[in-house]
């Protein structure tokens, strides 16, 4: 839950101080994880099903999040059409980290250094709670899909593969 003062990484901040409901889990991250998200989801004893990546792409060369479960993979087509866009591609790490002001594995939906368009799988509208980034590695945020869409003013679309 939100504490009196707000600290931590910008994600954090921006929770504390928005008076959501969130929770904080936090684990040993391994270097030598092959999947970030299934690290997470292991190490918390969580159902993947619920544990999210949020990934940096571009559609019709406009910076994009798109937010979709650790279980599957990023629809292009999907997130373009999501976007009302033609072509959809990822974003080079680099160039994410540089967008986000998080490291690769950390990135957050929440407190990016600017906000960006953002697209939910749609799969999160059915679960009460998912677990995103919370801005480094080995530190997830549990929060209530429909609190992630009102924070980062997304769209809930099906762009994930499975």
């Amino acid at each position: 839950m939100a504490r009196d003062k707000p600290g931590g990484t910008p994600a954090l901040v921006i929770l504390q101080r928005s008076g959501v409901d969130f929770s904080v889990h936090t684990y040993a991250h391994d270097p030598a994880a092959e999947s970030f998200g299934l690290e997470a989801a292991e190490a918390l004893d969580l159902d993947p099903a619920t544990v999210f990546k949020t990934l940096l792409a571009e559609v019709d060369g406009a910076s994009t999040v798109a937010i979709v479960p650790v279980t599957g993979q990023l629809d292009l087509k999907g997130l373009a059409a999501a976007r009302g866009g033609k072509r959809a591609r990822m974003m080079e790490v680099a160039a994410a980290e540089r967008m986000t002001g998080y490291v690769a594995g950390g990135i957050s939906p929440l407190g990016q250094r600017k906000a960006l368009p953002t697209v939910i799988d749609t799969s999160a509208e059915g679960l009460a709670t998912i677990y995103v980034s919370g801005g480094q590695r080995g530190l997830d945020i549990g929060i209530a899909p429909a609190d992630l869409l009102r924070l980062t003013a997304a769209t809930y679309a099906p762009i994930s593969t499975r």
